[in-house]
């Protein structure tokens, strides 16, 4: 489970910044919290930001540090981290990026970070708490890394470490115990898009086609797509159901690929009707070309959505809401901030457009999160529990889609007046064009 994730001169973001998992004081919506070793932790938190605010650099930071532990220890002494710093200081561009995170696991807290630029990691460091005191398990300093007698699995490697290369992924393939459970925990913090969703409908098949393909019925049903059954069905390869906006080469290479190959499509049946309105068969419609893309999505997203609940896992999205209604939205969230649908504490974690859920989503404020650009481009990153309007905490009879709105809270795009642009287009008409 997540406690805090803390990024810092990575993209857009200048300044170290955190997001927590960790409850405030608060006793708002206490049935999205649980509890995991002596902490108390959010099943779910949502972030806010106008386009271009930072929400999916944040989202992309923890895809890049999850990747890095994942697969340094396989790159070559030639590859590189891809990595930029923040830019627009002079200083920040040539420093490396900044990573921690904060997690338990087996009832452990644990925290791990690491400084790295393209070419190679400047600092690495995991400590371990048992109970509040935290102890180092190795701390890295450059080319120097010291291994404490509590991480014995890490002795004789700092010589086997590249400098391109994070020391706890080298413990892995050495099959260190520790190492290896914290890798396997990397695996379990999965991060998706919600506009490229396309490439996890491979999980929605195995939902659909395996034990749990009832309670994944049972949802979609509650969400009235217009359709209560789902058919999986399986044909013979053919280039022909390729989607027809791939490309050339892609196309070529997949049908090499696939050829002699089985393909699942899903299709839905819906009822049809006679004049009388009685019901008196079912027609079978073709999820990709014959429902909506908002449809899709959600078949797509179901895959990974359940799997995470099964597991316990945590999953980051980005732009969840996109191509869907907001009672879509509200009713994939509600299934992490429910104690009856995510019996095994998995964690939500999302940036969204979609305001109604500050109203309709059941978010305590600390679940609540905005991003924001200052004048120099640097992102900034504070919960609505963190925020202080005039002196005082925000009160949690608000109506925070409302003040949200109408610029209270900050994290929204500030517009021009566009009442003004017909006048000038017109007066650009009569200028004669030299």
């Amino acid at each position: 489970m997540i406690l805090e994730f803390t990024v810092g001169n990575f993209l857009s973001f200048r300044d170290p910044v955190t997001l927590s998992m960790e409850t405030s004081t608060i006793s708002d919506f206490p049935e999205n919290t649980f509890s995991a070793a002596r902490y108390t932790l959010l099943k779910s938190a949502v972030i806010y930001g106008a386009n271009a605010s930072g929400k999916s650099n944040l989202i992309n930071a923890i895809s890049t540090m999850r990747n890095a532990v994942k697969n340094s220890g396989k790159m070559s002494s030639a590859d590189v981290f891809p990595v930029t710093p923040y830019l627009l200081d002079t200083v920040t561009a040539e420093k490396p990026c900044f990573f921690e995170i904060l997690f338990v696991l087996d009832g452990l807290r644990y925290r791990y970070g690491f400084e790295v630029s393209a070419e190679k990691v400047h600092a690495e460091w995991l400590y371990q708490a048992k109970a509040s005191a935290e102890k180092p398990l190795f701390i890295r300093d450059g080319e120097a890394i010291e291994v404490s007698g509590k991480f014995p699995e890490g002795k004789n490697l700092e010589r086997k470490t590249r400098a391109n290369a994070l020391f706890l992924s080298v413990c892995d393939q050495f099959n260190g115990e520790i190492a290896q459970k914290i890798v396997e925990w990397f695996t379990r913090c999965n991060t998706i898009s919600g506009l490229d969703h396309q490439f996890f409908r491979s999980l929605s098949f195995r939902l659909l086609s395996g034990a749990n393909k009832q309670t994944a019925l049972d949802f979609l049903d509650k969400l009235d797509l217009g359709f209560h059954e789902v058919q999986l069905d399986e044909e013979d390869f053919s280039p022909e159901l390729l989607p027809e906006d791939i490309p050339l080469s892609a196309r070529l290479r997949l049908s090499a690929d696939l050829a002699g190959k089985k393909m699942l499509r899903f299709n839905t049946l819906h009822d049809v009707y006679d004049p009388a309105g009685k019901k008196v068969l079912k027609r079978v419609f073709n999820l990709d070309t014959q429902e909506s893309s908002g449809t899709n999505k959600v078949f797509d997203l179901l895959g990974p959505i359940f799997d995470t609940l099964m597991t316990g896992k945590v999953l980051w999205v980005d732009e969840l809401d996109a191509k869907m209604h907001p009672l879509l939205t509200r009713g994939l969230v509600s299934l992490f901030n429910s104690v009856e649908t995510n019996p095994h504490n998995a964690q939500l974690i999302f940036a969204t457009h979609d305001t109604n859920l500050l109203t309709y989503g059941n978010f305590r404020r600390d679940q609540i999160y905005f991003v924001e650009k200052d004048e120099r481009g640097a992102s900034h990153l504070y919960s609505l529990i963190e925020y202080k309007d005039e002196g005082k905490t925000v009160r949690s009879d608000r109506s925070f889609e409302k003040d949200y709105m109408q610029g209270r809270y900050g994290a929204i795009p500030y517009l021009g007046d566009f009442s003004k642009l017909f006048d000038t287009w017109q007066e650009h008409k009569k200028s004669p064009i030299t």
